[in-house]
């Protein structure tokens, strides 16, 4: 008996047709692929089009390169959504990308995706990130690379870190609830 596949209203920016594949296998979605860092100028009316009449998801590789396409995609449709993998599940082989996660993750990361709120206030400040040890501790760095991925907001330093607190609209609570989970 065939299972049927979650349906993904939202067009998926991806970084290629690996990510494509990979993203097919998993649920049902249309992509828009940037062919890396290419990003061709053709591309750009296509992902505005989706973003207009139903919707983006970014959802690139957990490495630099995705990061800068995430945001370089970002900055130009404010309110799109973000879903993010942990680097653990995209790894194969000494390989990142979204094209090595298992069908499962690839959902789990889609049902989490974030609407980014395109600037707005800041709830979170720095203070937070210290009274959570995400700051000026030995084990910041792992603290906040396990938090981004109770949180599915993906690891950032601080600086980036702060930004995607406040720019994916998570509340204190959850902060503070997901942050005590770490121990």
């Amino acid at each position: 008996m065939e299972t049927t596949k979650k349906v993904i209203k939202e067009a998926i920016v991806v970084e290629g047709r690996d990510d494509t594949a990979a993203i097919r296998r998993a649920v049902s979605a249309v992509t828009i692929e940037t062919h890396g860092f290419g990003m061709p100028d053709s591309m750009w009316p296509i992902i505005e089009k989706a973003y207009r009449e139903r919707g983006i998801i970014v959802f690139t590789d957990p490495d630099y390169a995705g990061e800068k396409i995430r945001r370089k995609v970002a900055e130009r449709f404010p309110g799109c959504k973000q879903a993010f993998l942990p680097r653990g599940k995209a790894l194969k082989k000494g390989n990142v990308g979204v094209e090595n996660a298992k069908p499962a993750d690839i959902i789990a990361a889609l049902e989490q995706a974030h609407c980014t709120d395109g600037g707005g206030a800041s709830l979170f400040t720095r203070e937070d990130l210290i009274a959570c040890g995400l700051v000026g501790t030995q084990d910041a760095k792992e603290r906040r690379e396990k938090l981004g991925n109770l949180l599915a907001i993906g690891y950032g330093n601080t600086k980036t870190f702060l930004r995607k607190l406040n720019q994916f609209q998570i509340s204190k609570e959850e902060f503070y609830q997901k942050a005590k989970e770490l121990g």
